[in-house]
């Protein structure tokens, strides 16, 4: 007897969709996260405290490798985040490093190390320590922005560089 093991993906919905996918999948019993933050929107009468997702359009699901089909057929999934044809799976340290970041909302500066764009980086203090991906930015040497692998998004965060370790080849 074989075992289903489940593992994350990446999906990729239609612009604007992701809290919609999010709830038609959890109708399905299908396990998501969608990673929100909280930012002040202004209109021209009003402010108002709105839940953004972190990455847009994309959706994070946790499924064995059977559910494939009913997350392609939902609607407003456009299509897995693949490479070589095949789905990307995940790490659930990524997944758990993103999901400490959101509820923390961590914002700290510090001395900065070595590290230059384009270097690969890991974070390994803080909440969203075991995060791997390619340093893109650096602002006014105090927020980063980490490109992480499989979904191609980046993510502007403010951390001390020197919670980054350059990963060598």
């Amino acid at each position: 007897m074989v075992i289903a093991e489940k593992k994350w993906y990446a999906i990729y919905t239609k612009p604007r969709w992701e809290k919609k996918v999010t709830r038609l999948l959890e109708d399905k019993k299908i396990e998501t996260y969608l990673p929100l933050y909280k930012i002040l929107k202004q209109w021209s009468d009003r402010r108002k405290w709105v839940r953004e997702p972190l990455f847009r359009s994309y959706v994070f699901v946790h499924i064995e490798q059977n559910e494939y089909l009913p997350v392609l057929q939902t609607q407003g999934v456009v299509k897995f985040v693949t490479f070589e044809k095949r789905p990307v799976v995940i790490p659930p340290v990524q997944i758990e490093a993103v999901r400490l970041f959101v509820s923390t909302g961590e914002d700290l500066i510090t001395e900065t190390p070595d590290i230059q764009v384009g270097d690969r980086v890991m974070i390994n203090r803080g909440a969203l320590k075991g995060l791997e991906g390619t340093l893109v930015s650096i602002a006014n040497r105090k927020r980063v922005r980490i490109m992480i692998e499989g979904i191609q998004q980046s993510l502007h965060i403010k951390i001390p560089l020197s919670f980054l370790t350059v990963i060598r080849k």
